[in-house]
């Protein structure tokens, strides 16, 4: 199927990005891509659902860095499940706030040549920020603004306060 939707995308001069949705690992990433082998099909790497998988999103994207068309950067907090003895999951965090190592991720994209955007995504926000989104996202914003500046082409200037 993939095969075939590439030749459409070239026909079209568009690039596909296929997201990690908490389905593939990495080394499954890699196998998807190398099997359709087509410059117009990478991946929208999303940091947080490979760790929800417990696949280390930077040694995915050790492998997969210069596949990545699009991103979704999330960062997450464990939280604990209800009764809490019973289960853990990884809620989303702004960006700076969790576990995931953005700023390696950034440089390793930039190192990649990766001139695209990175994309804020916040699901299923931890308990300790309120249900504030709109806040979670501005801080992440920031944040991401600051792990780029200098890094990646055309990197907006972090605002002052």
């Amino acid at each position: 199927m993939l095969r075939e939707a590439v030749k459409v995308a070239e026909s079209w001069g568009i690039k596909m990005a296929i997201e990690n949705h908490i389905d593939f690992t990495a080394d499954e990433m890699v196998h998807l891509l190398d099997a359709v082998d087509s410059s117009y099909l990478g991946i929208n790497f999303d940091t947080g659902n490979f760790l929800r998988l417990l696949d280390d999103p930077i040694k995915g994207m050790a492998k997969l860095a210069p596949r990545v068309y699009a991103t979704h950067i999330k960062d997450l907090k464990v939280q604990k499940g209800v009764p809490a003895d019973e289960w853990y999951f990884f809620s989303s965090a702004p960006v700076g706030d969790g576990v995931v190592d953005n700023q390696k991720l950034v440089q390793m994209l930039a190192d990649a040549g990766f001139d695209g955007v990175l994309a804020v995504e916040i699901d299923f926000l931890h308990p300790d920020y309120n249900n504030d989104e709109d806040a979670a996202v501005a801080r992440s914003v920031v944040e991401l603004r600051r792990l780029a500046q200098g890094v990646l082409p055309d990197s907006p200037a972090v605002p002052t306060p």
